[in-house]
């Protein structure tokens, strides 16, 4: 009876730990032997992204346990993502090619739908990776320009269409380039908050920098436009949650502007060419020696030619006047001859 005790109670001792055991088992194996993607070159990623219309890519380096968790949620998440939006799944070890989407570097998952990159913000979790990505097959960055802008935007007379989220970038500048990818995840994570958008001031944004007086040395500049006014992106670090944040609340505390009209055409040029001046001061002294080299030439060409000519006296002409007939009396007949005048001729 004693025996049959102990051994009940040894059985209901051991019966829980069978259980902690499998449990950590099955926790315990995916991180044993995580999932893995496939890897590919620079080469072959550049290619896949110019020949397909959904990549799907996970930036990653060696000895990096964020990268190794994060590339096992994205394996899980593989097949539904190649099921439902046709796209190819792929990480790049060590790229170089990561400075161009992402500032802060590995690990990122980035989404190229057309060749336009959009970084992923989120939680490294397969569900997760999952329904954001699925709903960013679509651009949401709206590209504005000189002539859609007032239209789009309504920015003078209220925003009637909303709020406008705009980054001013100049296509010269690489560190605007390396946030395209981010502004397309900021775009993705305020769509139906507000809109997001960008100009590039050095095509055909440019009348519309010039307007809202951003400077040339500002890259990328941020300006939100709310109700008539509008507000500038103040702070050093730019990243996806500090201008989710700037958007939808601490814009409260940066100076509200009135939204100034379009410049006239005149205006406009004439802020142009002082901005050209200013980009490039070395045009201002070189203006100064073509002005000064133009003048001599001038002078000199001037001079060799005779300089001021007099001007050419004028001619005096002389007629003749016919005598008028008068009878002789010794012939009784006309006498037809003609007087000439007594004249001073130049030659005499």
């Amino acid at each position: 009876m004693a025996n049959l005790t102990w051994s009940r109670s040894r059985l209901s001792v051991s019966v829980p730990w069978r259980l902690l055991v499998l449990l950590l088992a099955t926790t315990l194996v995916p991180l044993v032997h995580p999932k893995k993607l496939e890897s590919v070159s620079d080469k072959e990623l550049l290619r896949l992204i110019s020949a397909e219309k959904n990549v799907i890519t996970l930036f990653s380096k060696e000895n990096c346990k964020s990268c190794l968790e994060l590339e096992h949620e994205l394996a899980l998440a593989r097949e539904t993502l190649v099921d439902d939006l046709g796209a190819w799944v792929v990480k790049a070890m060590s790229s170089p090619l990561v400075k161009s989407y992402d500032p802060t570097l590995e690990p990122a998952v980035v989404f190229f739908r057309n060749r336009v990159p959009l970084l992923y913000h989120g939680p490294p979790t397969e569900e997760d990776l999952v329904n954001k990505l699925s709903r960013a097959l679509e651009p949401a960055v709206v590209n504005l320009t000189d002539d859609n802008f007032e239209h789009l935007t309504q920015a003078s007379t209220g925003a009637t269409t909303g709020d406008w989220l705009v980054m001013f970038y100049k296509e010269s500048c690489q560190k605007s380039q390396r946030y395209f990818a981010l502004w397309e995840a900021v775009g993705l994570e305020l769509k139906g908050r507000l809109n997001v958008a960008r100009v590039n001031r050095e095509g055909n944004g440019g009348a519309t920098a010039r307007r809202f007086d951003i400077p040339l040395e500002t890259c990328p500049a941020i300006v939100l436009f709310r109700h008539g006014k509008l507000y500038h992106y103040e702070l050093d670090s730019l990243t996806v949650q500090n201008f989710i944040d700037f958007a939808t609340d601490f814009y409260r505390n940066s100076r509200a502007i009135s939204v100034p009209p379009p410049k006239s055409p005149f205006d406009d040029l004439i802020e142009m060419i002082v901005e050209k001046l200013r980009e490039n001061p070395g045009m201002v002294k070189l203006g100064s020696i073509l002005t000064t080299i133009t003048l001599l030439l001038g002078f000199l060409i001037y001079s060799k030619a005779g300089g001021v000519k007099p001007a050419p006296k004028k001619k005096i002409v002389y007629v003749k006047k016919k005598k008028q007939p008068s009878v002789s009396p010794s012939t009784g007949t006309e006498d037809t001859e003609t007087e000439q005048e007594t004249t001073n001729k130049k030659d005499e």
